[in-house]
């Protein structure tokens, strides 16, 4: 059925709708939260239970195959909003640090001023003067 197709193509192709205060659309998961997609992704887990239960058949339908096109978007979509977060995070430890680093090099660079002799302060502003 979707051999030739990605999910979000069959997602798109098929005009997907996932349980959602209703229903939502495949390009609406991007907005929620990690913790609302986590609910969509139990209730999926609960149908398919349920539709496992229903059946002694062990062939998929097409309810099937599209709940678990479903389960896979929304798993795919977590794991992408986890990495994207924690890149985020990593972002700004490294922007602080950064800081950090930079404020510790000023405040090197003052003593090293305080601790220069007259002369040689003398001569620096000479220096800057020309």
């Amino acid at each position: 059925m979707f051999e030739n197709m990605n999910i979000f193509e069959y997602a798109v192709a098929n005009k997907l709708r996932f349980p959602y205060k209703g229903s939502v659309s495949t390009e609406d998961l991007y907005d929620l939260s990690v913790t609302e997609l986590d609910s969509i992704y139990k209730n999926l887990k609960r149908e398919v239970k349920k539709a496992n239960e229903d059946s002694l058949l062990v062939t998929q339908s097409k309810e099937d195959i599209v709940l678990d096109i479903k389960i896979e978007i929304v798993k795919f979509i977590v794991t992408k909003k986890l990495t994207q977060a924690e890149a985020k995070k990593k972002e700004k430890e490294n922007k602080e640090k950064r800081e950090r680093l930079l404020e510790i090099k000023a405040q090197r660079e003052n003593a090293a001023l305080e601790n220069m002799s007259d002369e040689e302060l003398d001569k620096a502003l000479a220096e800057l003067e020309n």
